[in-house]
């Protein structure tokens, strides 16, 4: 019998097809990282799908018995709970200079790791998952730090690119620390 985890699931040979795909998904990811971290948010916007929904929700401290309420649901109060067009109007407000938060802008470092993808429930769309830390320092002393894991659906565009359809944050804090949460994940 196995004694190694990955043993039983793992294939013998990773088909090249899918060693492609997690790099495209990987790239991706790096460069929405990227994009963040230069405050380029317009261009960051432009990774979504028009029918976007990016969403965080609240969770809660709960019994080992009770995780299964731990997360809030859809439609329960989130940190985040947008659309694409939700997200345009924050990033226009950035532009504006009346956002407060970010006047002087935050320093930000995304990293985006373990990413996993998997095909979805239609042909042209992907799950990914993937741990994310999000560094954040603004003025002389304002430190935050998150972390948590992401699952995105990814759909496949017609001209073979990939556009983020779906994304759920889960924040591995369920208080946050920050003044405000102004930084993207």
């Amino acid at each position: 019998m196995s004694t190694h985890p990955l043993e039983s699931t793992a294939p013998s040979s990773v088909p090249y097809d899918d060693i492609r795909l997690h790099f495209e998904v990987q790239r991706l990811y790096a460069v929405e990282a990227q994009l963040l971290d230069q405050h380029r948010y317009a261009d960051w916007l432009e990774l979504f799908a028009d029918d976007l929904h990016y969403w965080a929700p609240v969770r809660t401290n709960r019994l080992r018995r009770q995780q299964a309420l731990a997360d809030g649901s859809p439609g329960e109060v989130a940190i985040f709970d947008e659309t694409k067009a939700s997200l345009a109007w924050r990033i226009r407000r950035f532009d504006s200079g009346m956002a407060w938060a970010e006047d002087p802008p935050s320093r930000t470092r995304h990293l985006i790791t373990n990413v996993t993808v998997r095909p979805g429930d239609n042909p042209a769309e992907y799950v990914a998952e993937s741990a994310f830390l999000c560094y954040r320092n603004r003025l002389e002393r304002e430190v935050d730090i998150y972390a948590g894991g992401r699952t995105d659906v990814l759909r496949r565009t017609e001209d073979g690119g990939l556009l983020i359809a779906r994304r759920t944050i889960l924040l591995d804090q369920n208080v946050l620390l920050a003044k405000n949460i102004s930084t993207f994940l």
